[in-house]
């Protein structure tokens, strides 16, 4: 059966902790891209939604990696914290014209991330849609909402996201409400449940369900066990972002490597 592509991976690359675990002794900082490059296949760039990058950080963000590697992008703040999301057009703009698209084919999709106290209201959250450009110097650009707030989880959010295109994020094992529907030609998944109890940052059983979760997306179903809220969409392949992002994060690069590797099992 036809699929997906997937990509695996963490949050950022720059963290004190994983130098001697999971980055090799005396692995140079600037070499640590390079090195998750090798044992990853994607990463979700935290600090875009604090400050803007310079278009040659992306450039060369985008030689440090193999072909296969992708960057998804935590879109600004400044276009996520307003009271008003329909007003953000400028916000928008000013960051997918900031040099994003040196990323060229390794740019994935950008993760406009919402207050967890921002509520859902269909007029606003509809206008907002619609301010995410489909192109960026004629390059396709790719959306997704993180939606945090509980209102969300509802049919009406789920048929706008489907409307325009855009992926509402699956975060998962963490306190917010878990959306599962598909809504774009791709599914973006946030694991945020790593424990410093297992070696793996989830146990063998959870990685086996979220492998299986995983596959089951990128051949254009729906997992069974996950809570969706609209009709289930036409079975197309869908490319899968899949990131370890909080938790106990020392352990996330071993809960993406853990499964990557169940993942290519499973895909055969």
């Amino acid at each position: 059966m036809a699929a997906g592509r997937i990509f695996i991976g963490v949050g950022g690359w720059t963290f004190e902790p994983w130098r001697g675990t999971y980055y090799p002794e005396k692995l140079t900082q600037k070499r640590e891209l390079e090195h998750m490059g090798s044992t990853m296949t994607g990463v979700e760039v935290n600090g875009t939604f604090y400050g803007s990058q310079k278009p040659a950080s992306f450039r060369k963000w985008h030689d440090e990696v193999p072909d296969d590697f992708m960057f998804t992008l935590k879109g600004t703040r400044y276009a996520t914290n307003k009271k008003v999301l329909a007003e953000a057009g400028e916000s928008v703009n000013r960051f997918t014209s900031s040099g994003i698209v040196e990323l060229k084919d390794k740019l994935g999709p950008i993760n406009w991330q919402l207050a967890s106290t921002k509520k859902f209201d269909p007029t606003d959250f509809g206008a907002f849609l619609k301010l995410l450009p489909a192109t960026q110097d004629n390059r396709a650009l790719r959306h997704a909402v993180e939606a945090r707030h509980e209102s969300f989880a509802n049919a009406d959010a789920v048929a706008l996201a489907r409307e325009n295109g855009v992926a509402l994020i699956t975060g998962a094992d963490a306190q917010y409400s878990v959306i599962a529907d598909p809504t774009a030609d791709f599914v973006y998944l946030r694991l945020q449940g790593t424990s410093e109890d297992n070696e793996k940052g989830y146990s063998e059983k959870a990685l086996d369900t979220w492998a299986d979760r995983i596959v089951t997306y990128a051949k254009g179903g729906v997992p069974d066990d996950l809570q969706t809220f609209g009709p289930t969409p036409e079975q197309t392949p869908r490319d899968v972002f899949a990131f370890v992002i909080s938790g106990h994060k020392e352990k996330n690069p071993a809960a993406a490597i853990a499964l990557i590797e169940k993942v290519q099992k499973l895909a055969g």
